[in-house]
């Protein structure tokens, strides 16, 4: 059990009733197929290491997600990976129940595969990742940074934010539907840097 983390098992255990089953379900799958990966906590969020990060989930209040850091470069014959841009949507879309897997054969097919890109020491390159990874740099809208500079406690805060820490919230601001929704998550957003919080804090 050395390669398991409790920091995950708390994660789940905090995580959806609908959720638990799926987390569960891949996590097994992952430590199945690699009984080598050592299991982390990055973004908040719980990953899978083999010879550098491999693959990871997360719950949020209404899906769940799972996805691959090299989704881009995995071999896909089946065609069950998402093009879905956003780190929330993972490499399968939004997950609200095993069902909505693909089968574990093709999922240990697909981890088999995220191990041997890590085996051969293979990188995506810069601007061609795609679902279940970290996005390259969001660029910071106009309108959050007049924000920031009305909130001097906020703004101290988010400068000494991590590039990973800050691209949590950018996405989750910029991927609004709406002018409404967008503006109440810049001020939760405010607010949670003034406390200091992450986007994910809830789960660290």
């Amino acid at each position: 059990m050395s390669n398991y983390d409790a920091r995950v098992d708390a994660y789940i255990a905090k995580s959806p009733d609908f959720a638990q089953p799926v987390l569960n379900h891949v996590r097994t799958l992952v430590h199945e197929v690699c009984p080598e990966t050592i299991e982390t906590l990055k973004w908040g969020m719980p990953h899978f290491e083999y010879k550098g990060l491999m693959c990871g989930f997360a719950a949020f209040k209404n899906h769940c997600s799972f996805g691959f850091w090299k989704t881009a470069l995995l071999q896909d014959p089946h065609g069950v990976l998402k093009g879905h841009e956003s780190t929330a949507m993972g490499s399968f879309g939004k997950l609200l129940s095993l069902k909505d897997l693909p089968s574990d054969k093709i999922l240990k097919a697909l981890i088999k595969d995220a191990m041997r890109l890590n085996d051969d020491g293979i990188k995506v390159a810069m601007g061609s990742r795609k679902s279940g990874s970290i996005k390259d740099d969001i660029s910071e809208p106009d309108y959050f940074t007049k924000a920031l500079s009305e909130d001097a406690e906020a703004a101290a805060t988010w400068k000494h934010f991590a590039p990973s820490h800050r691209r949590e919230y950018l996405e989750w601001i910029t991927e609004a539907k709406t002018e409404a929704t967008r503006t109440k998550r810049v001020i939760k957003t405010l607010e949670l840097l003034r406390e200091k919080k992450q986007r994910h804090w809830k789960y660290q």
